[in-house]
């Protein structure tokens, strides 16, 4: 089980501790995505018997357990979008004064939505298209990062996207991959927003999530009206309020 240390924490396999991040629900599923994919790692301060677990995917994390026994050395190192239940706060801001709530929206499409028709030009990516992501903007560079950045994205075969000359418009992904539900993350390039774009990658990627047995969600904050628009279109229903900890890290 035990991979190697950090100061007083240890690296772990996450196959025994699936208990302390269920039951699975919509949102942020990072625990379950480096459960599935291998992508991130999961900290916990001593094994056996963990008292605190952390799960890391690259600008996000998931805390459980009793924050006194991470150590802040650990703590301090840590970087990114925060979920955890409020009693971690304190912790979080003896570490990081400035740590802010970042409030979400949570929306799951039901069974009763239709399933989008296909669009022309969304199409599955591969590997294949990794020079096409040559010019993909810096604030759209967030996209890939649960995934290992583009090659492990394009790897894995669950972008769905458009091209337009050479290079990449618009992209859906499964930012988050867990046990029953899969979180859409979208991105469409500034010079081709307002064409519908976001909602036709979303739409395809939602018929790739049905197909594998599993319910889309969408997440995104209450001043994004562009993506709560998209999410509106697609039939998406709000299932709950949220926040993230925003830790060392600014909040777009």
């Amino acid at each position: 089980m035990h991979r190697g240390t950090l100061h007083g924490v240890l690296t772990v396999a996450p196959d025994a501790l699936h208990s302390w991040f269920t039951p699975e629900r919509p949102g942020p599923l990072v625990f379950e995505h480096v459960a599935r994919t291998g992508h991130g790692r999961v900290r916990v301060d001593r094994w056996p018997d963990p008292r605190a677990v952390v799960a890391e995917l690259p600008g996000n994390l998931s805390m459980r357990g009793d924050p006194e026994h991470l150590p802040p050395a650990d703590l301090a190192e840590l970087t990114g979008f925060v979920d955890a239940p409020p009693e971690w706060l304190p912790a979080l801001r003896a570490s990081d004064p400035r740590v802010a709530s970042w409030h979400r929206l949570i929306a799951v499409l039901p069974a009763t939505a239709a399933t989008p028709p296909p669009a022309p030009d969304v199409r599955l990516l591969t590997t294949a298209d990794a020079p096409a992501f040559a010019g993909l903007g810096a604030g759209s560079a967030w996209i890939a990062s649960t995934w290992g950045g583009v090659p492990g994205l394009l790897a894995a075969g669950v972008a769905r996207g458009v091209l337009l000359d050479g290079r990449v418009a618009a992209l859906a992904v499964p930012f988050y991959l867990g046990g029953r539900y899969e979180d859409i993350g979208v991105v469409t390039e500034a010079e081709h927003r307002r064409r519908g774009l976001s909602t036709a990658c979303a739409g395809a990627l939602i018929g790739d999530i049905r197909a594998r047995g599993h319910l889309p969600t969408w997440s995104t904050s209450p001043d994004n009206l562009g993506s709560r628009g998209v999410a509106t279109r697609l039939g998406f229903v709000h299932e709950r309020e949220d926040v993230l900890y925003a830790l060392r890290t600014s909040i777009p």
